[in-house]
């Protein structure tokens, strides 16, 4: 099914009729990148930090596991994590409810369409419909999961089992994530329970990206560059197409694929509660002609109203406080006023000098 023809090209589209969601074979004027910016469509590979958790809880193993994340939190931002303990069948399973979930005809997604980024369960494309200036060759399914049992009657019953499968997932990322923020914390020398009752009681959204064949990948983006403005992200994905930047070239890499393992993504509160120790990731989502390609990214912070502070051990003389506070709230708040493909970042907002 092809777009509207009569559809001025250079404004966006109505949700459920983007390029993207009818299989256009061509990518309209409001959905081209700036030619500085477009991607390469042979990109250099990042090398990127590979953390074996395996030996996470033998007292041997421990102390190397907590220094390699801090290296790649320090370095990059970004470490991909195998031996993580989710079983296989669980991660295919996941990615497998979301294929088709986005298979599924429009009348059914369109239960889920919304603008209100407070939304606790919606369906969009791009970043923000029919608003920002450069539209982005993406579907999405936003949702929170913690605590599960509240969100989860909000969530698709079709296909049947999506919300067991998604749901079996969502619970197993989530403690995975907890047991991840002690390592940073520890990482960090604040301690490995520095904020894991914040964290237990916090927040976790879950992005179901779906990333269609796009006719012309040279054009224009999945996602624009952003930082996240979780703790950390935990993605896991059925294909390449994450691009980090490369911090000491500018250069924009895309990340290996590794069978079985997830990425995580340092965030713009890790960024403030380490003073600036550890940088949010700058990343961005590159599409491809042939096929189908989905992120499963479940960001997780502190609660809605819970304020992310510098911790103070990590404020001395020669670094002094550089972030205010802030909570998830803010971010939509943020999110609402501003428009992130034209550079705004949250992280920018928070930087005292």
């Amino acid at each position: 099914m092809e777009a509207d023809d009569d559809h001025d090209e250079t404004k966006p589209f109505p949700m459920g009729e983007t390029p993207q969601e009818t299989g256009s074979s061509h990518v309209p004027k409001c959905y081209e990148i700036p030619s500085s910016a477009k991607p390469s469509l042979t990109p250099d590979t990042a090398d990127v930090v590979l953390v074996d958790f395996a030996g996470f809880n033998d007292p041997a193993q421990h102390p190397m596991i907590i220094k390699s994340i801090g290296i790649a939190c320090r370095e990059k931002g970004f470490f991909q994590i195998i031996n993580h303990g989710i079983p296989q069948k669980v991660l295919d399973e996941a990615l497998e409810a979301a294929f088709r979930f986005f298979d599924l005809p429009m009348s059914e997604k369109a239960k889920f369409m919304s603008k209100d980024v407070h939304k606790p369960v919606r369906y969009g494309t791009s970043i923000k419909d029919g608003v920002d200036k450069i539209q982005f060759w993406r579907v999405f399914l936003k949702q929170y999961a913690h605590p599960l049992n509240e969100w989860i009657q909000q969530w698709p019953d079709n296909p049947p089992d999506y919300r067991e499968k998604m749901g079996d997932y969502a619970l197993k990322a989530r403690l995975l994530a907890i047991q991840i923020m002690g390592a940073i914390t520890e990482s960090l020398g604040i301690g490995p329970k520095y904020i894991e009752k914040k964290m237990e009681d916090g927040m976790q959204v879950m992005a179901i990206n779906c990333y269609p064949p796009c006719p012309d990948p040279a054009m224009t983006l999945g996602l624009p560059p952003h930082s996240d403005y979780s703790c950390i992200t935990i993605v896991l994905y059925s294909s390449s197409g994450l691009e980090i930047m490369n911090p000491s070239t500018g250069a924009w890499q895309l990340v290996p694929e590794q069978h079985g393992a997830l990425q995580v993504l340092v965030g713009d509160h890790v960024e403030v509660l380490s003073n600036g120790l550890y940088k949010s990731m700058l990343h961005r989502v590159t599409v491809n002609n042939e096929i189908t390609r989905i992120s499963i990214a479940s960001l997780h912070s502190l609660g809605m109203h819970e304020k992310m502070a510098t911790a103070e051990e990590l404020v001395t003389d020669e670094n002094p406080k550089n972030y205010k506070e802030s909570t998830f709230k803010d971010f939509l708040d943020f999110l609402t006023k501003n428009d992130i493909a034209e550079g705004k970042s949250f992280i920018g907002s928070l930087k005292i000098n």
